[in-house]
């Protein structure tokens, strides 16, 4: 990843569970470096009214939160502008997932953050592990849970820095049990759900996964700088920048629900292979004017899904969906095709058998066919 000198840096630290930490680590941080004399600025807490963390935002800027009028009711979100204006050298800003209120000039806080860092302002940040897009569909199996909202994993990728706050789960029910995370009253009814033992071990489990693949990135990251050729060897550079056996990920998109499932899985096993990632969907007419209206909206949406994880796009023309997906991999040297199972359910018997006929005809290519599994429970 090359950045521009000028830019700001993102410090991100990571949990599995509330109360697990971040928010008093990120305190922590700005206090010290405030105490080296740095120009930091607290641009969003939420102090969920826990003691100990407000008592680390003592002597440190707070910019003081914007109220935002919608459908008659007052909110209060982070401001940006003012934050932009002020300018320090590091702003803290927590829940970096948050979804700000209709009317604020960016949908997401982590664009607000990308705004600093343009700005040329460091930003250190917290988020929880659920909150990663590629995990949302593990995330359901451990917890039950459908997270709402979600960050690219490209946004946590070019993170300068992830720093994961690990405790037990021993610890963070007893912490709950103290009232430490929330009212008693609120405590007992997570206990009985999210904060069970074995569901915050699964969250633990996968949280750790995620902090090695970081620090693999990381080093993998460094060690590509240090390997930055010279002037008389960029030719080399450029004729080894795609070797012949690097991983590229094709995604088969579809109209069926299954098709946002299969972009984050595709998405996040390219991002571990360090490879890159297509989502095509094929038509006979090359567009959706032969589809209902409800598929049609159903295809557009998955087509800008997969790009606002930073997944290349194409819609192809193909009387023959088979011949049309294989020649596409071909074409751009695919090594591994994501299908959904839904594509074995399909009404007729040749939609029925499209990937056995995909595997007859791409016998070197890998095939993988993701399952659909899902959980009742939303929020």
């Amino acid at each position: 990843m090359i950045r521009n000198p000028s830019r700001g840096h993102l410090k991100i630290f990571l949990g599995y569970a509330a109360g697990a930490g971040k928010t008093y680590r990120m305190l922590e941080e700005a206090q010290k470096l405030k105490s080296e004399n740095i120009d930091v600025v607290v641009g969003y807490f939420e102090p969920h009214a826990r003691k100990d963390t407000i008592a680390k935002t003592v002597g440190l800027e707070m910019i003081p939160r914007r109220r935002i009028e919608y459908r008659g009711c007052a909110f209060e979100e982070m401001d940006t502008p003012a934050i932009l204006a002020r300018h320090p050298k590091v702003c803290a800003v927590d829940e970096l997932a948050h979804t700000n209120v209709p009317g604020s000039e960016r949908t997401k806080r982590w664009e607000d953050v990308l705004e600093m860092i343009e700005y040329g302002i460091d930003v250190i940040s917290t988020m929880n592990l659920q909150h990663i897009e590629s995990l949302n569909d593990q995330i359901l199996q451990i917890t039950g849970v459908r997270v709402r909202e979600t960050v690219p994993d490209w946004v946590i990728n070019e993170a300068d820095e992830v720093v994961m706050i690990d405790v037990t789960p021993e610890a963070l029910i007893n912490r709950i049990k103290r009232g430490v995370v929330y009212k008693p009253e609120k405590a007992q009814q997570a206990l009985q759900n999210f904060f069970k033992e074995a569901t915050l071990g699964g969250l633990r489990e996968l949280a750790l996964r995620q902090a090695a693949h970081e620090v693999e990135l990381r080093q993998e990251d460094s060690q590509n700088r240090d390997e930055v050729p010279g002037p008389a060897s960029e030719m080399d550079a450029r004729t080894q920048e795609q070797p012949q056996n690097a991983d590229r990920i094709l995604i088969h998109l579809t109209s069926h629900p299954s098709s946002a499932m299969l972009i984050r899985r595709g998405r996040r096993v390219a991002d571990f292979l360090r490879a890159e990632c297509f989502a095509v969907y094929i038509s006979p007419t090359g567009n959706f004017f032969h589809l209902s209206v409800e598929e049609r909206e159903a295809a557009d949406r998955h087509l800008n899904f997969a790009r606002s994880l930073h997944i290349e796009t194409r819609v192809l023309q193909g009387a023959d969906v088979t011949t049309a997906l294989v020649d596409f991999a071909r074409h751009q040297h695919v090594t591994q095709i994501f299908m959904s199972r839904s594509a074995l359910a399909q009404k007729t018997f040749l939609q029925r058998n499209l990937v056995f006929r995909v595997l007859r005809l791409a016998p070197d290519i890998q095939i993988t066919v993701v399952a659909e599994r899902s959980r009742p429970k939303t929020a």
